[in-house]
């Protein structure tokens, strides 16, 4: 592998410069902390983020005590070359407190937590349906839907899927979108039932990026 050329980045009098950690599937922000240029180094020679720590002042490998590891996706620096990005599919909460996020809490209005934005509310979803797998079916309409298995999802979806086109065909938008939300929980209780995480859903849909649906379709055909 090449090592990229870092010769660009500006560190501040302390040899310091700000790196934010966002989930490559969701857009999520995860954290934000800071780089020297070693911490930059190992970052990009290891792939797992790594960072300084101005109160211990030392390098640290996210994850090395917690085994919450965040795996380098993809390495930007802003315009100015003095701010770093990090893309990154995290392994557990990146927060020390638990939280997925650091940027949980918030300022104009304490009293609310931020709602999921975006791909995040997918990845949101997903793992409140996973955990509805213990759940009661006399008490929770996903649950029951894991009890009657994969026949009872897949009419589920069947059913949403023509309230779909019969919206598209003589309703407003509204309730294409409405519906639309019945079938994209719907499918995502398909994939929660077969052990499916989204970030492999994502995965496929950043593989055929650039690739025509004709060239798509001839690349599985081939397998």
């Amino acid at each position: 592998m090449t090592t990229p050329d870092i010769s660009m980045i500006k560190y501040d009098e302390k040899g310091l410069l700000p790196a934010i950690a966002q989930d490559a599937d969701t857009s999520e922000v995860l954290m934000m902390a800071y780089m020297n240029k070693e911490a930059l180094e190992k970052t990009l020679s290891t792939g797992r983020a790594h960072f300084y720590s101005r109160s211990r002042e030392r390098l640290w490998l996210k994850g090395e005590t917690s085994g919450n590891f965040l795996e380098v996706k993809g390495v930007y620096h802003d315009c100015d070359c003095d701010a770093i990005l990090l893309l990154v599919q995290p392994k557990g909460p990146a927060c020390h407190t638990g939280e997925r996020s650091c940027f949980y809490r918030r300022l104009d209005n304490a009293a609310v937590k931020p709602s999921p934005a975006g791909p995040a509310v997918l990845k949101e979803l997903y793992n409140i349906i996973q955990k509805r797998k213990g759940a009661d079916p006399s008490k929770s309409y996903v649950a029951s839907l894991y009890a009657k298995g994969a026949t009872r999802i897949n009419e589920k979806i069947a059913e949403e899927s023509g309230e779909l086109i019969e919206a598209a065909n003589v309703k407003d938008k509204k309730e294409i979108v409405h519906e639309m939300a019945d079938l994209w929980f719907h499918t995502l209780v398909l994939l929660s039932y077969k052990e499916i995480d989204t970030g492999e859903l994502f995965k496929e849909l950043g593989r055929r990026f650039g690739l025509s649906g004709i060239e798509e379709k001839e690349s599985r055909r081939k397998k």
